[in-house]
Parts: C-alpha cells; structure tokens; sequence
C-alpha cells in the first residue's frame, strides 16, 4: 500500500509543518522575553534613582554636624569633618550642586 518513499514523503511533511508552527512561536517568545527584560530593566533604573534621590534630599538638607555625627566618627575627627563639609559647601555655591564658574584666564 505505501512504500518507504511514501513514509518518507510523509515524514518530511510533518516535520516542515511543526517547523512552520514552532518557528514563529519561538520568535514571538523570544521578542516577548525581550521585552519583559527592558521592562525589569527600567523598573530598576526607577528604584534606584528614586532611592539616589532620596538619599542626596536628605544630604542637602542636613546640616554639618548631623551630617558628619551619621558617618560614626570618633569625637576629635568631627570637628575637622564639619571644618571640611562647610567648606565644601561654601565653595559649591548657592546651589550647593556645581562649583561656581570662573571666569577664564587671558594672558
């Protein structure tokens, strides 16, 4: 009734109609993986950036010595980490963030 090239025929056609189904849910999944790891990645970035924000909001408005009181240091180290705090943000500006701009130097 049917020959070994007839099962072979027969084969080889079920094979190119499972590769014609899996191939395109292979590829939709792998997108699919895709883009729930930039979404993972993104969320990520927001947590960390939200916590980078809250942690430079409470440096701002800490003054020196609490500031200096939070690192844990010993009582002689805090005077001189308050003398360096303070200077450091008397040469930060009024923004406390960037150094003020110097004007350029011609010769």
């Amino acid at each position: 009734m049917f020959g070994l090239l007839d099962w072979m025929k027969f084969a080889a056609g079920a094979a190119m109609g499972a590769a014609l189904i899996v191939a395109p849910a292979y590829v939709k999944g792998k997108a699919a993986g895709r883009e729930q790891a930039a979404i993972s990645a993104l969320e990520t970035s927001v947590k960390i950036l939200r916590k980078k924000g809250e942690i430079d909001a409470e440096v701002s408005s800490s003054d020196a010595a609490s500031l200096c009181a939070h690192y844990g240091l010993p009582d002689d180290e805090q005077t001189e980490c308050m003398r360096r705090v303070r200077s450091a943000s008397s040469e930060a500006g009024n923004d406390r963030l960037h150094p003020p701009e110097r004007p350029a130097v011609c010769e």
